[in-house]
C-alpha cells in the first residue's frame, strides 16, 4: 500500500506557504491494508534527513513531525506506512516540495512603491499603469523565488514573459488587517547579465469602485502600489535580493481605463513592445514613490488564486442589420472574451455583457450600475490582433459586439471562465435531465461566485461576500469542490472585520466596506440572524466536510462571541425579537423591491437561528475540551429552545407562523418539545407544501432545509414532488425557462419571459442552489457520517420516478461512490468506499451494516 497525494495542509501547491509546520494529509493505491503506524522522512536543503515514525492510523491533517520552517526553508518529505500489525514498512511516497514563504514582516527587504505616472483624478474609470526595472546577475542561478502583492491588482512579466497564470492577483482581503503575497519560482526566466521586471498595476478592489449605486472608489486608499522581491541563489551558493525600490520607473500603458464593474479600454496603438525585456528605453517614463504598505498584514495564500479554468465558444451568433453581432455562449459564466481581429489602427471594437435577453435584446437593467462594457482599439496589424481584458471580469451568457471591422467568424470570439482555481471534488447525476440541469447550474453559480471571496452574484453592481449567501450554501459547495482552503483565508477576513467591529458583531459582509445599501437597514453594524451566524456554521461545516478541528480552534473565539452577541441582544427571555432582520431573505411572497418582507416572521426565524449556533457552539465547546463552555451552552441552547416552544408553537403541528420555513426550522433545528409535535409538524409541513400545488415557499433561510424537513419525517414523496416541480415557483421552473445558473429569485424571469422589476434580480446566485446537498445525500445517497468522511453514510432513497443515480465525492481520505438503480422491484446499490474509511449502508427496509474499505454492491 503506497501513498499518493501528499498534501501540506489544503494546500495544492505547497510553494511559499505560511505554516511553519503544517499538517499532512495523504490518500493511498493498493491493496488496502489497516494502517498501524506512519513513517515521514524529512529532509532539508542541505541533504539532512530526519525520520519520525508514529504509531497511528489517522492520514488526514496529522501534526508536522519536525522542526517549524524558517522562512524560505525547503524541505523535501515522503511518508510509508506499516500496516496489518507487519513490523516492515511499505513502499516509500514520491519526495513531495514543501517550502515556506516569509513568516515574517522582518523578511521584507524591498520597498513597496507607486507610480509617479498614476494621477488619481484622472479619469474615471482611471487607467493602468506600467512599472519596470532591471537588474544584475552575476552568474548562473540555481533557484530564484518572486514575491509579489499590490494595493491593487497586478501581473509581473520577467524578461518579457509572465511569471505565472494568476488572475486579479492578489485578490480581495480586509486589506488593513490582510493583504495575501504569492511566492513563484522564477528560476528558468532568469539568465546571467541583465534582466527586467516588470508589472501591470491597476485599481482592482482596492481602490476601484465597489458595490452599490455604481460603487465607490478609493475605498481603502487613493494610492495603487507594488511589492516585488526577487530572491536569487547562484549556484555557487551565493544569494542576491532585488525588488521594489526608488529605481523604478513607471508610465501609463495601453489600459486607457479599467474598472471591475465598468469594464476595461485597451488602445492597441500604446503597447510599449519590449517593455519589460532587457535594454528598453525608459528614459522619459516617470519615476516611482515609497508606498505606505504596512508589511505586517503580509500573509501567505491558505488557498488558491483565481485563474482561467475553461474556454468556451458561442454556440449561436447572428448579425443584425445594424452591424451588431449578438453571441450566445449558451452558458451564463463569469469570465470575459478574447477576440482575434484584424482591422485598421484607430478602428474601436465595443464587447457588451449580459446574462439574459429581453425581447432579443440584451438585457442589462439587472445590472444597475456595471456597465460591463469593454473596448479594444487596434493598432492595425496586418496579419491581425488578440487581445482579452486583462484586470476585469464580467458574468453573462450573451455579448454583443459592436463595430467589428469586416466579416465576422464566431472562431474569433472565446469566452474565458474565471474563478478561484479549487479541485473539483464532488459530482451527481441521475435519470432525470432536468434534475442533471439544475445540479449543473449549482455548479456554475459556484465557480462564477467563488471569485477569491464567495460573492452573492457576479455581475451587477454588488459582488459582495454576504455572510447569509455563504452559511447556508457551505455544504453543497463543499460537496463540490476542495474551497477549504479559500474559506478559511475569507473565515480570516470576517475574523479581522469582526475585530474592528465595536461591538464585536459580524458584518453581513466581508471584507467589510462603508457602503449605502439600497434597501432599509438599521444604522451600524446590528447582528443579522441567519448572517452573522456564518462565524459559527462555516467553520463548523469545515470540519464536518474535510475533518479540520484546528480551523473550530481557531475561529472558537469568534464562534462563541456572536452567540454571546446575540444573548444580550435577545435578553433573559432568549426571544430574538428585533425587527431589523433579512429574515426569510426573497422567500416568494416577497414584493419586487421589498426582498425582505417574508411571510415568515423575523423573531421566529431569528430565535431559530440563535438556538441553532447555541447549539452548535456548545458541540464545539465539547470537542475542544473546553467543559465549562460546553455546559454553558448547551443550557443557553436548552432555554432558548424552551423560549422558542413558548413563544412559537401553539399545539402540536401549530406554530404561530403557518410557513413552510417556520416548520422547517422548527423540526431541523430540533425545536420542538417531543415526537408528537415533530411528527405533526411534519404533516403540516407536507399539507402546506400540497396546498401550494407543490410550488416552493421558502426563501433564502428556509430553502437549504425544507427538503430535509420533509424527507426525514415520513414525507419523501412530497420532498421529491417540491424538488421536481415545474410551475412557478420551484427550481425546476428555472430550468423549463433555459436557466443555466440558479438565480436569486425564484421568479428573476417571469413566465412569459420578461425579466422581474425589482432591483435585486440576479441570474447567478448561489444561495437556492443549496438543495443540491439535500441531492447528493438523499437522491445520490452520499454524505458524510464522521467528520471528513472518515465514516460514511450510503443512504439513498429513491423517490420521484427516478430509476437511476450516481453521486461521487472525493473525500480526504480518496474518492467515495454510490451508484443505485431500479429495475423490476430490485434495487441495486454499487458503492466504493476508500481506504482507512468506513461505511454504513442504510437500505429501504433492511438493516443497516458496516462496509469496509472497497467496492461494494448489493441488492434489496
Amino acid at each position: 500500500m503506497k501513498v499518493t497525494r501528499l498534501r501540506f495542509e489544503h494546500h495544492g501547491d505547497a510553494l511559499g506557504i505560511g505554516e511553519p509546520e503544517p499538517r499532512l494529509s495523504w490518500t493511498t493505491t493498493g491493496t488496502y491494508r489497516q494502517q498501524d503506524a506512519y513513517e515521514i522522512e524529512i529532509r532539508d536543503a542541505k541533504g539532512t534527513v530526519r525520520s519520525h515514525t508514529v504509531r497511528s492510523s489517522e492520514s488526514v491533517l496529522v501534526p508536522w513531525p519536525g522542526e517549524p520552517l524558517s522562512s524560505r526553508e525547503h524541505r523535501d518529505v515522503r511518508v510509508r506506512l506499516r500496516t496489518d500489525g507487519n513490523e516492515l514498512p511499505g513502499p516509500w511516497s514520491d519526495h513531495h516540495p514543501v517550502e515556506a514563504g516569509l513568516l515574517t514582516s522582518d523578511d521584507w527587504t524591498c520597498t513597496a512603491v507607486s507610480p509617479d505616472s498614476d494621477d488619481p483624478q484622472a479619469g474615471d474609470p482611471r487607467p493602468a499603469h506600467l512599472l519596470r526595472t532591471e537588474f544584475e546577475l552575476t552568474g548562473p542561478v540555481a533557484s530564484a523565488r518572486l514575491r509579489t502583492t499590490a494595493l491593487g491588482v497586478h501581473e509581473i512579466e520577467i524578461n518579457g514573459s509572465r511569471t505565472d497564470d494568476d488572475v486579479l492577483a492578489p485578490g480581495w482581503t480586509s486589506y488593513r488587517d490582510r493583504l495575501r503575497y504569492r511566492t513563484h519560482d522564477v528560476t528558468h526566466l532568469l539568465r546571467p547579465g541583465t534582466n527586467a521586471i516588470g508589472a501591470h498595476l491597476a485599481d482592482g478592489w482596492y481602490r476601484g469602485r465597489l458595490a452599490f449605486n455604481g460603487g465607490i472608489r478609493d475605498i481603502y486608499g487613493d494610492r495603487t502600489a507594488l511589492l516585488a522581491q526577487v530572491e536569487v541563489h547562484y549556484t555557487d551558493g551565493t544569494t542576491a535580493t532585488f525588488g521594489t525600490g526608488p529605481h523604478w520607473r513607471s508610465a501609463t500603458g495601453p489600459i486607457t481605463a479599467t474598472c471591475l464593474l465598468v469594464g476595461e479600454t485597451h488602445d492597441a496603438r500604446l503597447e510599449r513592445k519590449g517593455w519589460s525585456e532587457p535594454g528598453f528605453d525608459d528614459s522619459d517614463w516617470y519615476g516611482v514613490h515609497e508606498a505606505a504598505l504596512d508589511t505586517a498584514t503580509l500573509t501567505a495564500p491558505t488557498g488558491p488564486p483565481v485563474r482561467r479554468t475553461e474556454e468556451r465558444i458561442p454556440v449561436d451568433s447572428r448579425r443584425r442589420p445594424d452591424g451588431t453581432v449578438l453571441l450566445d455562449f449558451g452558458q451564463n459564466l463569469v469570465g470575459r472574451l478574447r477576440i482575434r481581429v484584424r482591422g485598421e489602427a484607430g478602428h474601436t471594437v465595443t464587447l457588451r455583457h449580459a446574462e439574459v435577453l429581453e425581447n432579443g435584446e440584451l438585457c442589462t437593467r439587472p445590472l444597475r450600475g456595471a456597465t460591463a462594457t469593454d473596448r479594444y482599439v487596434l493598432r492595425g496589424a496586418a496579419d491581425g490582433e488578440q487581445w482579452e481584458p486583462r484586470f476585469t471580469y464580467h458574468g453573462f451568457r450573451y455579448a454583443e459586439l459592436s463595430d467589428w471591422p469586416g466579416d465576422f467568424d464566431p472562431a474569433d470570439v472565446t469566452a474565458v471562465v474565471l474563478h478561484t482555481d479549487m479541485e473539483r471534488t464532488g459530482w451527481f447525476e441521475c435519470s432525470d435531465p432536468a434534475l442533471n440541469r439544475l445540479h449543473e447550474n449549482v455548479v456554475w453559480s459556484m465557480r462564477g461566485n467563488f471569485l477569491d471571496i464567495p460573492t452573492d452574484c457576479p455581475q451587477r453592481d454588488e459582488r459582495l461576500g454576504w455572510t447569509g449567501d455563504i452559511q447556508v450554501f457551505a455544504p453543497t459547495a463543499s460537496y463540490l469542490y476542495d474551497c477549504s482552503g479559500m474559506l478559511d483565508s475569507w473565515l480570516r477576513d470576517l475574523s479581522a472585520d469582526t475585530r474592528r467591529d465595536g461591538g464585536g458583531v459580524p458584518p453581513v459582509f466581508s471584507p467589510q466596506i462603508p457602503v449605502v445599501i439600497p434597501f432599509p437597514v438599521p444604522e451600524g453594524n446590528q447582528p443579522m440572524a441567519g448572517w452573522g451566524d456564518a462565524a459559527v456554521v462555516v467553520p463548523w461545516v469545515l470540519h464536518q466536510r474535510f475533518g479540520d478541528l484546528g480551523i473550530l480552534h481557531r475561529q472558537y473565539p469568534d464562534m462563541r462571541s456572536w452567540v454571546e452577541t446575540v444573548d444580550r441582544a435577545a435578553g433573559p427571555g432568549h426571544l430574538w425579537t428585533s425587527e431589523h432582520q433579512f429574515g426569510d431573505w426573497l422567500d416568494p411572497t416577497a414584493p419586487p423591491d421589498a426582498a425582505w418582507q417574508s411571510s415568515t416572521p423575523h423573531a421566529l426565524v431569528a430565535t431559530a437561528y440563535f438556538a441553532r449556533s447555541t447549539s452548535l457552539v456548545a458541540e464545539t465547546a465539547r470537542l475542544l475540551g473546553r467543559t465549562a463552555d460546553h455546559d454553558r451552552f448547551r443550557a443557553l441552547a436548552d432555554d432558548i429552545k424552551n423560549a422558542f416552544v413558548q413563544a412559537f408553537v401553539t399545539a402540536p403541528g401549530r406554530l404561530t407562523a403557518d410557513t413552510q420555513t417556520a416548520h422547517a426550522l422548527a423540526l431541523q433545528f430540533d425545536l420542538l418539545p417531543d415526537e408528537q409535535h415533530r411528527t405533526a409538524s411534519a404533516d403540516r409541513l407536507a399539507r402546506l407544501v400540497e396546498e401550494a400545488g407543490h410550488t416552493i415557499g421558502t426563501g433564502f433561510l428556509g430553502t437549504p432545509l425544507v427538503c430535509d424537513a420533509l424527507s426525514e419525517h415520513g414525507h419523501l414523496d412530497t420532498a421529491y414532488r417540491l424538488l421536481l416541480q415545474r410551475n412557478s415557483p420551484s427550481w425546476l421552473h428555472q430550468v423549463e425557462l433555459g436557466a443555466t445558473t440558479t438565480w436569486e429569485r425564484w421568479d428573476s424571469m417571469l413566465p412569459d419571459g420578461t425579466v422581474n422589476p425589482g432591483e435585486m434580480t440576479s441570474f447567478n446566485h448561489y444561495a437556492l442552489g443549496a438543495v443540491a446537498d439535500w441531492m447528493h445525500r438523499t437522491v445520490g445517497g452520499l454524505a458524510p457520517a464522521e467528520p471528513g468522511h472518515r465514516t460514511l453514510l450510503i443512504r439513498p432513497r429513491p423517490g420521484g420516478g427516478i430509476t437511476w443515480a450516481r453521486a461521487a465525492h472525493r473525500t480526504p481520505y480518496g474518492t467515495a461512490e454510490v451508484h443505485w438503480r431500479e429495475h423490476d422491484g430490485t434495487l441495486t446499490v454499487d458503492v466504493r468506499v476508500p481506504p482507512a474509511t468506513t461505511a454504513i449502508l442504510d437500505l429501504p427496509g433492511v438493516p443497516s451494516r458496516r462496509l469496509g474499505p472497497g467496492h461494494h454492491t448489493h441488492h434489496s
